[in-house]
This record gives structure tokens, C-alpha cells and sequence, in this order.
């Protein structure tokens, strides 16, 4: 059996979907820690801070800390700080992205006036007042960056329009493209996962339900992969992309067999 030193998981369609575990997904992690092998969490999902998703993990019978969970504001938070560290941002995400943009000392906007940055993501609450004010600041010369590209978010009953949505429009009024993308499968996402695990990435394998982000970003960074068929990718998919997983998993139980 081949076994790594940390495995780092996506989250919606990976280890939950919704307000319940995936089928094997708590007993598969449970061994792998008995094991003394590191669990991470990885979600391009801005909606929640890392604290609420180790919270909602721990209520789901995985108990986690804050610190093994990363996601897509907080890479961006990071990417800002070394960027644009006193910039004043529009955002069009929801709350818990602005929350950690303010908390970590960045002025947001109420409209496109005096703006440096527009950042787009997963927004339930985007309607018209954001599209113009995003369409005002990036034509004034603000810059574009976005959280993350997923086109939707898998949830029990389907799906949610994710962030791809928001950037669309944007990039569709402005004739501007996002110049940066900092969710998987972006290098700023797996360079920060890594740095969380400590470990080379050849001791490192990320799973995931999506090849386009999961499977695309532990390739790119020289980790093993393992594709999941329990959420967004199904057989017909997988055969029809070019991009390949190291593993592929029936149920996450299957990473206990490889």
C-alpha cells in the first residue's frame, strides 16, 4: 500500500455534501489519522471562514482546527498582503470575504470611486449596484483579481452559480480579464497548502472531485492525485478530458486500497 505523509481533501463533493458526510469520507479520515498521517482541508469556497469550516467538520463527527483548513479568501488575503498591501477594494463576494478583508487591515468600498482593486467571487447576494460599481472602478483603472473560477458549487439538491458567473459579467462589461485567479488550481494555492503540510509535495497527495481545480493543481505542483467520482466529475467526464489523475476513487474509502 502507498502511503503518503499528508492528504490534503476538497471539501463540497469530496468529504461532504451539504450538511452530511459523503459515504466512507469519516471512517476513511479517522484511519488515516490513527495511521499518524496528516489531514488538510482545501475549498475554493469563500463563503466561510476557516474557523467555520473546521467548526462544521468537528459538528460532522471529523474534529479539526482551524489551522488544517485553507480556502480561497484566505489565499487571497495573503496575495493582497504581498501585492497590494494598503489597496482599497470593491468586493463582490459576501460577508465572510469582506469580514477577513477588513480584519486583515484592507478599506473596502461601497462603490467603484477611488478604487485600486475589484475582487470577484461566490456571491449569492450579486445583482446590478455591484456590476456597475465593478464596472466603474476597473474602468477608472482598478485591477481585477478573483478568489476563485469554479462555474458552480455542488450542493444536495444540484447546484449554485459560483464564481465564474460573477467574473463573467465583469470581464464581459469591461472588456477587461481577471488578472488573477488565486484559488485551485492556481500556484498560490497549492504553494499555501504546502507550506501548511511542511512537506515536499512528493510526499503530499491532494483529492479531490474536480479535475479542472483539484486534479489539475496537485499535477501542476508534482503531488500525487486522486479524483473522487463522488461529486462533479463522472466516468464520461474523466474519459473525456485531457487531464489525468494519478488514482481514481469509486468513494473515498478506495484511498485505503492504493
Amino acid at each position: 500500500m502507498r502511503m503518503f505523509e499528508a492528504y490534503i481533501f476538497d471539501l463540497d463533493g469530496t468529504v461532504y455534501l451539504g450538511e452530511s458526510l459523503l459515504p466512507t469520507a469519516g471512517e476513511t479520515i479517522r484511519e488515516l489519522r490513527s495511521l499518524g498521517k496528516r489531514t488538510l482541508f482545501l475549498s475554493n469556497n469563500p463563503t466561510r471562514s476557516r474557523a467555520e469550516y473546521a467548526a462544521k467538520l468537528t459538528r460532522l463527527g471529523l474534529p479539526t482546527g482551524r489551522r488544517d483548513v485553507l480556502n480561497s479568501s484566505y489565499v487571497m488575503v495573503d496575495f493582497l498582503r504581498r501585492n497590494l498591501p494598503h489597496g482599497r477594494l470593491f468586493v463582490v463576494g459576501e460577508e465572510s470575504l469582506s469580514r477577513e478583508l477588513r480584519d486583515a487591515g484592507f478599506e473596502l468600498a461601497d462603490d467603484g470611486q477611488g478604487v485600486d482593486a475589484v475582487i470577484a467571487s461566490f456571491d449569492r447576494t450579486f445583482d446590478y449596484r455591484k456590476l456597475q460599481a465593478a464596472f466603474d472602478a476597473i474602468r477608472s483603472g482598478a485591477r481585477f483579481f478573483a478568489t476563485n473560477a469554479d462555474r458552480y458549487c455542488p450542493v444536495p439538491d444540484g447546484g449554485e452559480p459560483d464564481a465564474a458567473a460573477m467574473i463573467a459579467a465583469i470581464e464581459a462589461c469591461t472588456d477587461t480579464a481577471v488578472e488573477a485567479v488565486v484559488g485551485k488550481p492556481s500556484a498560490f494555492m497549492s504553494q499555501a497548502i504546502l507550506e501548511v503540510a511542511g512537506l515536499p509535495p512528493e510526499d503530499c497527495i491532494m483529492i479531490g472531485d474536480r479535475l479542472e481545480t483539484d486534479i489539475l493543481m496537485g499535477n501542476r505542483a508534482g503531488m500525487a492525485s486522486a479524483l473522487t467520482l463522488t461529486g462533479a466529475t463522472d466516468r464520461a467526464m474523466l474519459q473525456a478530458s485531457s487531464i489525468s489523475a494519478t488514482f481514481i476513487l469509486n468513494q473515498l474509502s478506495d484511498l485505503l486500497d492504493i
